[in-house]
């Protein structure tokens, strides 16, 4: 690396927008979702999908509720091609879902792509061409004007194509590919020669998609980018503003919540993040951040395994066990501070209240996960885990200065044999060593904690849901005992000590 950087790499310049608006704006409302797994995803994937693999997903994706759908790029291969025809012909696209097919602005590639979507009942089609200053001088030796025409032209020819198959109802999408590293007014220069050429009315509504096709810069600037052309936009009444945000920079999700902010109505992206280099914006987390805030998504996560599950098989690629909402350890807590006000808020949450439980955004129950691991045993866990476990599991309540002395003997069995993944089994190995010692030997001649490791009193499975275990506090009778205070559940075989 260098030591001074900026003799390398310059800063994104900011957006001159003084008076911006979306700062003091909040999202009340989910946008239009469009899923490109099946195209974006898709080709940024060691092994491109079979048909079988194809039709899994967009069932999948269908079920989930999206209603645009970019399926192929039909005219880049006959595999692409002969998918869309299956879709069509064979009756699979539900009435209320379109889909959306993308193609380059060359004549012959939009031709093919018309020719994919014959008989289809809604269809957009999706064109683009490169407008930032580097595309357009060292990739294509470009004028602006040569790319003004060449948009011009192909929207000019999708609109002669698509007449010719008034049985369809047409949608027409244009991308600036590039956009964020594409002057603002020149943008807007070739957006607004894009309506006019299609021309878009309210009742025949243009999609300008504003990519940032490699992220370049912080979310606040995009943001920027956004209200600008949101404001400048020539026939903004005709246009559905889209974005689809890259996540070079790890910042994708960031991106699409403030485009939303400044203006944007419609987001594409993936499942979790799927697509070229570091992937496009991760739908999943995008619609479960706005649950977590009080806004319906319109998508469906009620269980979010299955759909992991089926990504997985169709992508051939894992999800990482931290990915948000959906890795298998994004509800688990290892750490003892975390576990033991954990404990507190899962004794205190109740049924009908606003779900308040620290460490956790989302109830795991919302999106179809259990509360077994929400608290795993392992070096680092304090009294407060090793307490929720015995009362989750197993009914039993230590008091604070039992919880103490047994969590030193979960650490000690834990340190010298690892630990985190067979809770029961750590916990029955620790419950014996401390039955040898003199502190416990009261909890142990209590017969239904006897009778827990017993070969023949196998231990009970416990209702986790929130506030379950503060309602099995309630039933609790107190008494006496010689040793220290006991209280046992009245006619039940649970002890609390």
């Amino acid at each position: 690396m260098l030591n001074n950087p900026s003799l390398k790499y310059n800063p994104f310049p900011a957006v001159q927008l003084t008076d911006r608006q979306w700062p003091s704006r909040s999202i009340s409302a989910a946008p239009i979702w469009m899923s490109t797994d099946l195209r974006d995803g898709n080709q940024a994937l060691f092994e491109p999908m079979n048909a079988e693999r194809k039709m899994r997903l967009f069932r999948t994706l269908c079920k989930i509720g999206f209603k645009e759908i970019e399926v192929a790029f039909p005219s880049a291969s006959q595999t692409d091609f002969d998918f869309v025809r299956e879709l069509i012909e064979g009756g699979h696209i539900p009435d209320d879902v379109s889909i959306e097919v993308l193609t380059q602005a060359r004549e012959h590639l939009i031709r093919r792509s018309i020719e994919s979507l014959k008989g289809a009942r809604r269809a957009i089609v999706h064109v683009y061409n490169a407008t930032s200053k580097p595309f357009r001088e060292n990739v294509f030796a470009m004028s602006k004007a040569d790319v003004v025409d060449m948009a011009v032209a192909a929207v000019r020819l999708v609109r002669e194509l698509t007449n010719a198959q008034p049985e369809t109802e047409w949608v027409l999408e244009y991308s600036p590919e590039t956009f964020t590293a594409t002057e603002l007014e020149f943008a807007l220069e070739v957006c607004d020669a894009v309506t006019a050429t299609w021309g878009a009315t309210p009742e025949d509504k243009v999609i300008l998609n504003l990519p940032t096709t490699v992220e370049v810069t912080t979310p606040n600037v995009y943001a920027d980018q956004i209200e600008w052309m949101h404001r400048h936009l020539a026939r903004r009444d005709s246009v559905i503003v889209s974005v689809h945000p890259h996540n070079d920079r790890g910042t994708a999700v960031a991106a699409a919540e403030l485009a939303m902010m400044a203006g944007a109505e419609r987001v594409e992206g993936c499942l979790f993040g799927n697509g070229e280099r570091t992937g496009n914006v991760d739908l999943v987390t995008l619609a479960l951040n706005l649950y977590t805030q009080g806004v319906s998504p319109a998508l469906d996560f009620s269980d979010i395994n299955a759909v992991a599950r089926t990504v997985e098989h169709c992508n051939r690629l894992p999800i990482h066990p931290r990915h948000p909402y959906v890795g298998d350890l994004v509800f688990t807590a290892f750490s003892g501070s975390h576990q033991d006000a954990i404990r507190k808020g899962f004794a205190l949450q109740q049924p009908d209240a606003a779900w308040s439980i620290p460490y956790l955004p989302i109830d795991p129950a919302d999106v179809g996960r259990s509360y077994d691991s929400v608290i795993r045993v392992n070096s680092q866990s304090g009294k407060g885990g090793i307490a929720y476990l015995l009362e989750a599991e197993y009914g039993i309540v230590l008091p604070r200065r039992l919880q103490v002395e047994f969590s030193r003997v979960v650490q000690a069995h834990t340190d010298s044999h690892g630990g985190g993944n067979e809770r029961s089994r750590h916990l029955a190995i620790v419950l014996r060593k401390l039955s040898r010692q003199r502190a416990s030997r009261a909890l142990c001649r209590t017969p239904p904690f006897r009778a827990w490791w017993h070969p023949g009193h196998p231990p009970q499975r416990r209702d986790r849901r929130p506030g379950a275990l503060a309602g099995r506090r309630r039933q609790w009778s107190h008494r006496r005992s010689g040793t220290g205070t006991a209280r046992r559940r009245s006619g039940g075989a649970g002890a609390q000590l």
